[in-house]
């Protein structure tokens, strides 16, 4: 294996644009996923403009990107009693050089994963196989501890590894082996997707109600032209004024929409009926709204980590998967400034933990919807 192999621990977003910019730029690279086969899991996502520029600098076209998702024209935000309270263009029409996109996360990854093998060979992508750990080696290299899904341990050499493996990342366990536990302030999110009729420009991101209880609505595919339907995502949210008085949460885990819905009975207005937008969902899946706490570093020698296993995010800014998509950028570019040493590491550290990690506190307060109160 080459001395200079990079290895990725994580198949998710972060993980695959890592991919794709080490396989441009000619470094070598393996990805170990742990899933024995990848699905298009998830919900919806916004892609800022900032991210959007960089997938096409990978190669990835506005026609692949339309097939998994819609250009968002609008945000918008909503008093609970339907007036609106501000509005603004997004993507092209605000101005940008670049789209900004909504679109099912599944459908982001398995375009990512497919273009990355057409290109890179299917062995690129190693499922099956998780990063659980790491040592590094006297020559100034890594092996990473990686385990199948029978039971079986084995060591994979490279001269970096990189922790794409998310918020319950293994690589930043052992990195930060005293971090506090998974941080939750409260508030829990009901998603799901229902065929309706998108409303305002046809592609608008709609925030409608207070901190204390919203909605985030907003299509991600184009309405049929015979049905003018389109998949519309929707998140319901409400804090609970005591988290330590609820601990039966799942991390991700299926529920019934009467559940919940009864939250949000009387948000029916002459130009959306939230009801009947939620109980059109076949299914439905409750989380908490989680992030963790900022780390000094992302980095130990030969090792560091992105995306959510450096800095997942309550997603109150719309970042996450952009900033992933950012972070494999960043790297890429270090490599090619430093070479494909612990210095590139270092330079990567140096200039975004910081900020980033700022951005992680900032997303913790009410956002946008602070400024309606009823």
């Amino acid at each position: 294996m080459p001395e200079n192999r990079v290895i990725i621990a994580g198949a998710g977003i972060g993980g695959l644009a890592l991919g794709l910019t080490l396989h441009q730029i000619g470094v070598p690279f393996t990805i170990f996923e742990s899933v024995s086969a990848l699905r298009p899991l998830g919900v919806g996502i916004n892609l800022q403009p900032n991210a959007v520029r960089e997938l096409f600098e990978m190669g990835i076209t506005a026609p692949e990107l339309d097939k998994a998702g819609v250009p968002a024209r609008e945000w918008a935000l909503v008093g609970q009693q339907g007036q609106e309270i501000y509005a603004e263009p997004r993507g092209l029409e605000a101005g940008y050089n670049w789209p900004q996109y909504a679109m099912h996360r599944g459908q982001l990854q398995m375009l990512l994963a497919q273009v990355l093998m057409d290109r890179a060979g299917q062995e690129a992508v190693q499922l099956g196989s998780r990063v659980a750990g790491y040592e590094k080696t006297p020559g100034g290299g890594v092996s990473a501890i990686v385990t199948s899904a029978d039971g079986s341990e084995r060591r994979e050499a490279g001269a970096l590894l990189i922790g794409a493996d998310g918020i319950h990342s293994k690589v930043r366990a052992q990195m930060h082996p005293d971090q506090p536990p998974i941080h939750w302030g409260g508030a829990v999110m009901w998603r799901g997707t229902s065929m309706a009729r998108p409303v305002r420009t046809g592609s608008s991101f709609i925030g409608l109600g207070t901190h204390r209880q919203r909605m985030v609505i907003y299509p991600i595919s184009p309405a049929d032209p015979d049905t003018g339907l389109a998949q519309v995502n929707w998140i319901a949210e409400v804090t609970m004024d005591d988290p330590g008085a609820r601990d039966d949460i799942g991390w991700f885990r299926q529920v019934q929409i009467d559940d919940f819905a009864h939250h949000f009975d009387d948000w029916v207005y002459d130009w959306l009926d939230v009801p009947a937008l939620l109980r059109g969902a076949d299914v439905a899946y409750e989380n908490p709204m989680i992030d963790r706490d900022p780390v000094e570093t992302w980095v130990d020698g030969p090792v560091a980590l992105m995306g959510d296993a450096a800095h997942a995010m309550y997603p109150t800014g719309s970042n996450g998967a952009s900033q992933a998509i950012v972070d494999a950028r960043e790297l890429g570019a270090a490599f090619l400034a430093h070479g494909v040493t612990p210095a590139a590491l270092a330079a990567f550290d140096a200039k975004l933990c910081a900020p980033i990690s700022a951005l992680i506190l900032r997303n913790r307060g009410a956002g946008p919807s602070g400024c309606s109160t009823w």
